[in-house]
């Protein structure tokens, strides 16, 4: 496998990887190093996980210091598949995208006959016009779509985070019979229903993600500036990264909320599991007018599988997926909607439990599980073992 990402924080990626070392399978993940105190090579439940590239901190302020850092791993990761070790002949070689280029990284693995899985975990030129505020029409993305047909192309088989972007993708760059949809089942094993009491003293409110535009953490942030008026003693508490972290705490300082939003370090799936049960309350604020409107968001399936009820932005995606008895919606970019649907939540313990009922049902519906065989069945067509 293949991603440029903290393998350690990718639940898609440590999903898939777990399942089949689980049943025997040797598998190699090449990913980043958050730190340097982190080994180079590491087994992490039966999977060997090689940190070929160091990210202490990220680097967006452009489309260069954004691009680079794509181009040096995709450059690593190919010099490290065209090195022989121990004669190892791979089956199939599993990229996840971004960036959809990293697939050709794999070109070394193909001609020794490797067949190449592409997994689009975000549509990359819709994602890109929202990060950088390019037009759609701009020769850029007119050129994120052509290499997202060419890695589409060169891929044996492609898959989709969502079913939104499968008519999307099919109809721009892959035959549908080359394209399956998992979306981003929760793990139950590490995401397990616990018990919650509401702090009545002082509520707790936590978001876990990227720190980007799209996320919407602005307009959450000044929803609870609203909320404070009448929980005083309400705290909320971010965890993640992204190029949106600095205007973040400018905002919660020029609202004066410092004693009450507290900003964390990303953390690893298994630590974020026990910090999200921590929670009174999930929110996912993603903008309905960006790229967020069709990015579907784990984070809404791991707090529901704890038993944390969710706040969720009324985007395109999450009611394609959820409707009003297993999260509360709000009016995408409408904070104060959003204060008013937070603050009834916290104070209605009715509304509350019937929530997480029925979040607990779905997520019995829906986890990874249920989906597993999928996935393991699509790995055994491509390569043709029985």
């Amino acid at each position: 496998m293949v991603t440029h990402s903290f393998y350690e924080s990718d639940n898609r990626v440590l999903r898939y990887a777990e399942s089949l070392a689980e049943r025997g399978d040797h598998v190699d993940v090449l990913a980043l190093r958050r730190s340097a105190s982190l080994p180079r090579t590491q087994t992490i439940n039966g999977v060997r996980l090689h940190r070929i590239q160091d990210r202490f901190a990220k680097g967006e302020g452009s489309r260069w210091s954004y691009l680079w850092p794509l181009l040096r791993f995709s450059a690593v990761t190919s010099k490290w598949l065209a090195t022989p070790r121990k004669d190892r002949k791979y089956d199939l070689v599993h990229v996840h995208n971004i960036p959809d280029f990293l697939i050709f990284s794999a070109w070394p693995a193909r001609l020794r006959g490797s067949r190449l899985l592409l997994d689009i975990h975000d549509i990359v030129p819709e994602f890109f016009a929202s990060k950088f505020n390019a037009d759609e029409q701009s020769r850029l993305v007119r050129g994120l779509k052509l290499m997202e047909r060419a890695s589409g192309a060169f891929a044996d088989h492609v898959i989709l985070a969502n079913d939104l972007w499968l008519p999307k993708y099919t109809a721009r760059s892959a035959a549908a019979n080359k394209c399956s949809v998992f979306i981003n089942y929760v793990d139950e094993s590490v995401f397990r229903p616990r018990e919650h009491r509401l702090q009545s003293r002082d509520p707790l409110i936590v978001f876990p993600g990227g720190l980007q535009w799209h996320q919407g953490l602005d307009i959450a942030i000044r929803a609870f500036s609203r909320l404070v008026r009448d929980l005083p003693t309400a705290r909320f508490h971010i965890y993640g990264d992204g190029s949106a972290k600095t205007g973040l705490e400018e905002l919660v300082q020029r609202l004066g909320l410092s004693d009450h939003v507290k900003f964390f370090d990303p953390v690893s799936l298994g630590e974020v599991a026990g910090v999200m049960a921590g929670a009174d309350i999930g929110v996912v604020p993603k903008r309905a007018d960006s790229f967020g409107n069709e990015a579907y968001s784990t984070k809404i399936m791991e707090f529901m599988s704890i038993g944390v009820p969710v706040v969720v932005s009324g985007t395109t995606v999450d009611r394609h997926y959820f409707d009003e008895t297993v999260v509360r919606f709000f009016e995408s970019g409408n904070d104060e909607d959003l204060a008013n649907a937070l603050r009834e939540v916290l104070t209605n313990q009715t509304l509350r439990e019937s929530m997480v009922q029925r979040a607990r049902e779905y997520v019995r519906r829906n986890c990874w599980s249920q989906h597993r065989s999928r996935y393991l069945q699509l790995i055994d067509a491509l390569i043709d073992r029985p």
